[in-house]
């Protein structure tokens, strides 16, 4: 907003056709994370052949991204209420995109990790605007349609990340190998940063906030020190300072904990609203969240290595491979909603952890039983298994979660939910380094690398079924029946929305 913007009467937006230009361009950049994510993960293995990185660059390519975008989540949200979503939205659109660039011509795997962070960094300004700019553009009557159109677009980020991947990888376009994975975001950046400009409202807070830069420090510096040692710490010989630093983390926590106590003391806008912990099923909803997280972490990098470097695959049948896990998330995510949990509540999330765990038993025992000899097809019963216990649960878990919280605080505690989330995420890509690569030697001979790799992917999974089960037992906490939630709860992701219909300063 330039200095010479008045504020104006904002037009009804039924009427206002450009408010579907502007879906078209926020979703594009929704989907577009959402395949830079998963993107990634399938060409790993090339990566790691044709720029020599070692694994600790491998998982800070993966985790680097998932930290900064965690750490980073909440200040987005915030950053685009003071100071407008449609502003912060380009802002992080163009960061993006310019990142994107940096990672497809990243020289050396240093440069590709630092890249990767910026990249994070850049997409935790851009996404918690979508629902932002979403929720401030549409009124209440059509915002479930919006909203079931979002979850078709995670869906299908979902769905055709990896074979994108696969495909761009295989193909070696002009000889890049790997990097157009990176390079096919330019063009569609630049488009929604052109676009945007031109089709986006301009929108902020009603209500004057602050930024709490003191917050977003512990919060970053707390993380690091917990997932850096976490991550270099096998490759370092797990040095005395590691364990130092890490349990400095906690104390770097606590610190934020009592600093956000006398901010929402002070001046009522805290980074973080800790009063929300107070709230049973809310407090149990987050820690299922982070634990989620750790479990998909840890599955989908080593499941990656698993058929790539230690079956041999190609990356496009390793890509292909997964096409049944992302089809069965995706039909139980839409059963989980329309028609399981009206009629059974929690019980559906339970057992979609159980189920989980049940088609992660299944894949160490085709394991164990096929070794290097299983075929794609046979990896499909356990996938799909995963995929359908994995729909039941991420589809109404956010509901759940927010049920019983103070319609004031449902834009907090939607962000909360999603970086704790990408938190979770974040820590179990350290603990790889763990209960992957901490069960195989440093220096194999060729012929026992794929042994090697089957081993140490029996020994990850097990570490994921116990996470299913101890979230299972979390889920006790939840409450049985989800109620109606606070108005402003389908937000996810949005710190600080407010209602259209409580009259939100719209800028022309």
């Amino acid at each position: 907003m330039t200095s010479s913007s008045s504020t104006l009467a904002s037009p009804r937006p039924e009427a206002d056709r450009r408010r579907w230009f502007a879906l078209a361009i926020v979703m594009t950049a929704a989907f577009m994370d959402l395949v830079d994510v998963t993107i990634v993960n399938v060409a790993i293995p090339s990566i790691q052949r044709d720029e020599g990185a070692s694994f600790s660059h491998i998982q800070w390519i993966t985790a680097g991204y998932a930290l900064a975008f965690a750490a980073g989540l909440i200040t987005g949200g915030r950053l685009g209420d003071i100071y407008g979503r449609k502003r912060l939205f380009l802002i992080g659109i163009g960061g993006f995109t310019l990142a994107s660039a940096l990672c497809g011509f990243a020289v050396n795997p240093d440069m590709l990790v630092a890249s990767r962070i910026l990249q994070g960094a850049m997409a935790a300004l851009m996404v918690p605007q979508v629902l932002s700019i979403v929720h401030a553009t549409f009124p209440a009557h059509e915002r479930g349609k919006v909203f079931g159109m979002f979850g078709a677009i995670v869906g299908l980020g979902a769905v055709s990340g990896p074979i994108l991947g696969a495909l761009l990888t295989e193909w070696n376009l002009f000889g890049l190998e790997w990097r157009p994975i990176f390079l096919i975001n330019l063009p569609v950046g630049i488009a929604g940063l052109i676009l945007g400009r031109k089709f986006i409202t301009e929108s902020k807070a009603p209500h004057a906030l602050k930024l709490d830069l003191v917050g977003v420090v512990l919060v970053t510096l707390g993380l690091l020190m917990l997932l850096y040692p976490l991550t270099r710490g096998r490759e370092l010989g797990w040095p005395t300072w590691g364990y130092v630093v890490m349990a400095g983390a906690l104390v770097v926590f606590a610190a934020l904990v009592a600093y956000e106590k006398r901010k929402a003391a002070r001046d009522g806008s805290p980074l973080v609203e800790l009063s929300l912990f107070k709230v049973k099923s809310f407090a149990a909803g987050i820690a299922v969240q982070t634990v989620f997280g750790v479990g998909l972490g840890i599955f989908f990098l080593v499941w990656t290595l698993y058929m790539q470097v230690g079956l041999g695959w190609s990356v496009l049948r390793a890509g292909l491979t997964g096409v049944p896990f992302s089809i069965a998330v995706s039909v139980a995510a839409g059963m989980s909603v329309q028609m399981l949990v009206p009629r059974f509540g929690r019980k559906v999330l339970q057992a979609g952890a159980l189920i989980m765990a049940a088609g992660v038993l299944i894949y160490i025992w085709e394991a164990e039983r096929y070794g290097m000899s299983i075929a794609s097809w046979q990896m499909a019963l356990p996938l799909v298994v995963m995929g359908a216990g994995m729909g039941l649960i991420v589809a109404p878990l956010t509901d759940a979660i927010l049920s019983e919280v103070p319609r004031e605080h449902s834009g907090s505690a939607s962000g909360l939910i999603n970086t704790v989330q990408q938190m979770g995420n974040a820590l179990g890509l350290g603990l790889v380094s763990v209960v992957f690569f901490g069960s195989m030697s440093d220096h194999l001979p060729g012929p026992e690398v794929g042994p090697a790799f089957v081993d140490a992917f029996q020994n990850a999974l097990i570490w994921v079924a116990v996470v299913m089960t101890a979230i299972f037992l979390l889920m006790f906490a939840l409450p049985k029946r989800p109620a109606q939630h606070v108005e402003g709860a389908e937000t996810a992701g949005t710190p600080g929305i407010t209602p259209l219909d409580k009259a939100p300063e719209l800028v022309g």
